[in-house]
């Protein structure tokens, strides 16, 4: 593998207009300091508007300040993990913003200590036209927060964040996954990055095996993990309880601003649509020619793509065709992000793995990959690249307080590249078995993103509200909960009973509540190419309108202006009649 500096200047992206130079990152960070003494000078004082005001600009300065020099670190560490100096940056930025934290605790504290009469005052005051938003929230958080020393105990509590670092590292470091046969009796090395490869692969029994053996090695260290979770999902109770929210289900959506009835919407609807995942596997099963279907079955890929591999370039052509129903300026801002390095494109040695987008005011996105010329790479850029484009649209539309979109909102522009690409890739198919495998890819997405992870999430609701109503938590109550929820969610499909352990393999549960963002996100995005495509009245303006959207209402609300109500019935409807007729298709080109 290529080290850094043997990647061409043009395939990495542009730091230099965040920061020079590593010299002028540290002279800048040792300035907080000095701007943690302004803010010092409003403690006590944030009980008028001019005071208030006056507080806002100093913060809008900071940030506009601080937030180069801060991205700038976290992407300078990702191009070599193993870089001590740049792991050092991150460090010393991270304690830096700890300290500053803590000591700007008590801005939070005298906020919500504001009377309502003073809050809708400076709501309804034209001057605080961009931070109506901020105080609107804050007039809704105020039963739940605590004294200025309560809050400022509280704020330098981050190293509760253990929990998932402790099962980050057992599971990436400590845990030895040894090796598998694969129906030949050849050993094959097995970790969790090479699982999935496996998994996609044609031979059943290095499948089976690998399903197995990786599920039962964090089966050997169960009570462990199991513990390990069980404390972590002890802690969202007791800070949803110490904040006085009903359960840790309704503090999450809370920070979100989506209702519980968002929530159960997605699963209920779900389960009325399992037909159509158990209709995939039936499809499948008839694909890889088998007599019956196990789980360790669901991921083999089948039909055939093109032999072929992509440079970067072609890549980016393909990506701007299948977003071109978008319009000019979305396929010119594809070819910006390429001409003016926004992207980080090869692997190298020591970068960090996969791939993510990440971007603040007044700068362009910046997206990493590790391209490696297959299709899913090319995948893999249009989904960051969609991500780009809504971190753009957003910032271009919206005042600074205003255009960061919420996570809830965060995988839809994302998945709607993907799905445009699928369909324009469909459309240049020159055999039945290369639409098949393409039709087999959007529903392993599916899959994964909308009935998978609305499985993960009744998982975690039924975990976290049993403990709330007083039942015990322990490793075996957990695994019989998950591989119940599997025999729902995999219908006539045969399990493997190591399967009961995979829940103690995903990290997302130590975000919690996190995971059904991706089910709706692709429901939306499904529902959003459907309509553009189709040529539907007004379909292209709804859509940019929820890309400019930043945070300038509730996400719901947000959708909702844009034709795409995850509070109706018809939403999910629309969603799974599009996909019934992809199954249709697919059937008719594979025949009886």
């Amino acid at each position: 593998m290529k080290t850094r500096n043997q990647i061409e200047d043009k395939y990495k992206w542009d730091l230099t207009i965040l920061c020079p130079s590593d010299e002028e990152f540290y002279k800048a960070i040792d300035k907080i300091k000095d701007w943690t003494l302004k803010f010092k000078q409003f403690e006590n004082k944030l009980k008028d508007k001019e005071t208030i005001l006056q507080y806002l600009k100093l913060d809008e300065e900071f940030e506009k300040f601080i937030s180069p020099y801060s991205l700038y670190a976290h992407l300078k560490q990702n191009e070599i993990l193993s870089d001590n100096s740049r792991n050092e940056m991150v460090e010393t930025l991270s304690q830096r913003f700890n300290e500053f934290s803590i000591e700007t605790s008590f801005i939070s504290s005298e906020l919500h200590l504001l009377s309502d009469k003073i809050l809708d005052d400076i709501i309804r005051d034209e001057r605080f036209k961009d931070y109506d938003r901020t105080f609107m929230t804050i007039k809704k958080e105020k039963k739940h927060m605590l004294s200025k020393e309560e809050e400022k105990l509280l704020s330098g509590m981050n190293f509760l964040s253990g929990f998932s670092s402790n099962m980050e590292k057992l599971a990436d470091v400590d845990l030895d996954y040894g090796e598998i046969e694969d129906s030949k009796g050849k050993k094959h090395k097995l970790n969790q990055s090479n699982y999935a490869l496996y998994m996609r692969g044609q031979d059943r029994t290095l499948r089976k095996n690998a399903m197995t053996n990786l599920h039962q090695t964090f089966g050997n260290h169960i009570n462990l993990l199991a513990n390990n979770y069980i404390c972590d999902v002890k802690q969202n109770c007791y800070f949803a309880k110490v904040r006085k929210y009903d359960s840790a289900i309704v503090a999450s959506l809370f920070n979100e601003e989506v209702s519980k009835k968002v929530y159960q919407s997605l699963i209920d609807n779900i389960q009325k649509n399992l037909k159509v995942l158990f209709k995939y596997f039936e499809l499948k099963k008839k694909a890889l020619k088998l007599k019956d279907f196990y789980i360790y079955d669901s991921m083999a890929m089948v039909g055939k793509a093109q032999s072929k591999n992509y440079t970067f370039d072609q890549a980016i052509e393909i990506i701007k065709k299948a977003v071109s129903p978008l319009g000019e300026e979305y396929v010119a801002l594809i070819q910006r992000a390429k001409d003016e390095r926004w992207i980080d494109v090869f692997p190298n040695k020591d970068k960090s793995s996969g791939a993510f987008e990440t971007g603040i005011y007044d700068y362009h996105p910046y997206v990493m990959t590790n391209f490696e010329g297959d299709l899913d790479s090319v995948f893999t850029l249009a989904h960051e690249l969609g991500h780009a484009m809504h971190t753009y649209f957003s910032n271009k539309s919206q005042p600074r307080e205003k255009s960061d979109y919420t996570i809830f909102l965060a995988e839809i522009a994302s998945t709607t590249n993907e799905i445009l690409l699928i369909n324009y890739l469909l459309k240049q198919a020159k055999s039945s078995q290369e639409k098949i495998y393409l039709y087999n890819k959007l529903f392993d997405e599916v899959k994964g993103s909308i009935f998978r992870q609305t499985m993960f999430a009744e998982f975690e609701e039924k975990v976290h509200s049993s403990y709330e109503k007083g039942g015990p938590l322990t490793k075996d109550k957990l695994c019989d909960l998950y591989y119940e929820l599997n025999k729902k969610y995999f219908g006539k499909t045969k399990l493997i009973k190591e399967i009961k352990y995979e829940w103690a393999r995903i990290p997302h549960f130590f975000n919690a509540f996190y995971v059904y963002k991706y089910a709706t996100g692709m429901i939306c995005a499904i529902t959003f190419v459907n309509k553009i495509l189709s040529g539907e009245k007004n379909a292209l303006d709804d859509y940019f309108r929820f890309l400019s959207a930043g945070c300038s209402s509730d996400p719901i609300n947000i959708l909702r202006n844009s034709n795409c109500d995850l509070e109706k019935e018809e939403t999910f409807i629309s969603c799974f009649d599009y996909l019934k007729n992809i199954l249709n298709d697919w059937k008719d080109l594979q025949g009886d």
